[in-house]
């Protein structure tokens, strides 16, 4: 039996949800509303329009068949009537009505529905501090507001930029202006690293130290109290300085756009976003609603999670179709996955970092190993760093994440992990995870297969780790801790670290080590160095079984100090 359908917002989840139940029931009415002017982009495409990546903002809102998905063409191809520039207002229940009004003229009406869908997305969270309303200060919430920010930046009037916020969008814009604009930037983080809650610490650090030898500056640990200027913002003041600025991006998060729902009745989350069942309904069974303006399952911690993403959206929006024609598909939660592109290098994730892990109640440890993408002796390849938690007792991954260049490779592998987070593997499933095989594109023992046999070793207690953190704090303090840093790399590694620090360094080679025990000290902690980590761990099982045992190995090695920032020659 046909329905009226009415669909508020009309970005992402809107759109798909719309256009799946006209496939499935094209008797249907569907009418889209949305208070914007545009419509159906795609909004994770916008760093990459201020970047100039994409030249003009129609990019965003067409097909891959470069057709303008505006009210035109959802009219004549897809059969959904949609009225922009119209902003719903209100929701009657009882009579199954959306107040709506035109934002240009006031004009309002009633829309009838049989079955409602709530698309309203996310807003930028606001800064309540002085001086947030003058001129040149941007929340890039949406196409209108790129559009704007973009003209700004063109106009040639920026010399210097602030970013307030070093998340996604923050890395993200902070790319596009520096890169592209030659704008000096700099990114105000509040949290002690970059990519707070996505990343474990050790990751952001080699992420922060990247984006610097870029260009851009910044200030952790740190907050914007106020913003000064006449009329035009012109410095940000901090507890610590006052930086000058032509030109603010607030990029310190989103949060939920639900109060409509909340006016209505509907059942609304600690967070604020909409609480919905598997289906996608709301607590009225006739409404439905995803996207940015919902939580859904955390597959790990089996608790609420809230992911603004468009690929999500994009997922439960035809989840939300399906269910409007009558069918019975769900959308069983998610496990976090992401991936961002930072100069040149891909940053991803899935499912939790060690110390969210920790914070939600798990007894977790960390693997990392580093590793090039591809067979060794293949010649183009790159260093990646992948980093796994698992649960101590069980073993259970909890989470996955990695940094390497920006070809497919360190996404494939966060990637082939994400999709399997849901069915709760072991460090066993990832040890013989099966990944397809050719030198151009992997090892013969892929760098996952590694991580999982890493981590094994962990917890069996054969590999007893340092992290580059704590590496840190333990050689600034050298002078005072009982420590010894043996280097088990080849001869011409080693001999510039012996010469700068004879009290701290000393080298043996991994594969002498067992005819050179004599020079080994056996009265102070060692902290057994290499490369990557390999052959530290081979030194230390040498050591072990020598009776040595009071060593711990650098995970990641002297690689992964030079990427965290740590130069010590």
């Amino acid at each position: 039996m046909p329905q009226n359908v009415v669909v508020v917002g009309a970005v992402a989840l809107g759109p798909k949800a719309a256009c799946r139940l006209k496939r499935l029931d094209p008797e249907s009415n569907v009418t889209m509303v949305d208070k914007d002017t545009l419509i159906s982009y795609g909004g994770c495409g916008i760093p990459y329009f201020i970047s100039g990546d994409v030249s003009d903002p129609a990019q965003l809102q067409e097909t891959s068949f470069h057709m303008l998905r505006d009210e035109k063409f959802f009219r004549e191809a897809k059969d959904i009537d949609v009225l922009t520039n119209t902003q719903a207002l209100s929701i009657d229940r009882d009579k199954k009505q959306v107040l709506i009004e035109n934002v240009s003229s006031g004009k309002r009406d009633a829309l009838p529905y049989d079955k409602l869908v709530l698309a309203t997305g996310s807003r930028p969270r606001t800064l309540e501090i002085p001086g947030i309303d003058l001129e040149g200060v941007f929340a890039v919430s949406n196409m209108n507001a790129a559009i704007a920010l973009k003209e700004r930046i063109a106009s040639g009037k920026v010399d210097k930029a602030l970013i307030i916020g070093g998340g996604f969008i923050g890395l993200e814009m902070a790319e596009a202006l520096t890169d592209m604009w030659g704008i000096e930037t700099t990114v105000v983080e509040i949290t002690d690293q970059i990519l707070p809650g996505f990343v474990s610490r050790n990751m952001a650090k080699i992420v922060q130290r990247h984006t610097e030898e870029a260009g851009v500056n910044f200030r952790l640990e740190e907050r914007v109290q106020r913003l000064e200027g006449h009329e035009k913002v012109e410095g940000a003041v901090t507890r610590k300085e006052t930086i000058e600025t032509d030109l603010v991006v607030v990029a310190v998060g989103v949060e939920p756009n639900s109060d409509l729902a909340r006016q209505a009745g509907l059942e609304i989350s600690s967070r604020g976003a909409i609480s919905v069942n598997n289906r996608m309904q709301t607590s009225d069974p006739d409404i439905y609603a995803g996207g940015d303006c919902v939580e859904v399952v955390n597959l790990i911690t089996g608790t609420p999670g809230y992911y603004p993403l468009g690929s999500m959206a994009n997922r439960q929006g035809r989840v939300i179709g399906t269910n409007l024609a009558g069918g019975s598909a769900e959308f069983p939660g998610a496990v976090g996955s992401f991936v961002v592109k930072v100069f040149g290098i891909s940053v991803a994730a899935a499912g939790l970092s060690i110390d969210v892990a920790r914070r939600e109640g798990f007894d977790a440890v960390s693997a990392l190993v580093v590793q090039f993408d591809r067979a060794h002796f293949y010649p183009d390849k790159d260093l990646m760093h992948l980093e796994m938690v698992v649960e101590r007792r069980t073993g259970r991954v909890l989470g996955i994440q990695g940094v390497g260049s920006m070809g497919d490779g360190t996404v494939g592998r966060i990637n082939a992990v994400a999709s399997i987070l849901k069915y709760k593997p072991t460090i066993e499933d990832i040890s013989n995870l099966e990944l397809a095989y050719s030198p151009p594109f992997s090892a013969a023992m892929d760098i996952l297969n590694a991580l999982g046999n890493t981590a094994d070793n962990i917890l069996a207690g054969n590999n007893r780790t340092l992290d580059v953190d704590d590496f840190d704090e333990l050689w600034r303090n050298r002078d005072k801790e009982d420590v010894v840093f043996l280097d088990c790399r080849g001869r011409p590694n080693a001999e510039p670290f012996v010469k700068s620090y004879p009290l701290h360094w000393k080298s043996i080679p991994q594969d002498e080590l067992r005819v050179r025990m004599e020079e080994v000290p056996r009265d102070k902690k060692l902290v057994l160095i290499c490369n990557t980590g390999v052959r530290s761990y081979e030194a230390q099982v040498i050591l072990d079984h020598l009776g040595i045992q009071d060593t711990c190995n650098l995970q990641g090695g002297v690689a992964c100090l030079k990427k965290w920032g740590l130069d010590l020659a």
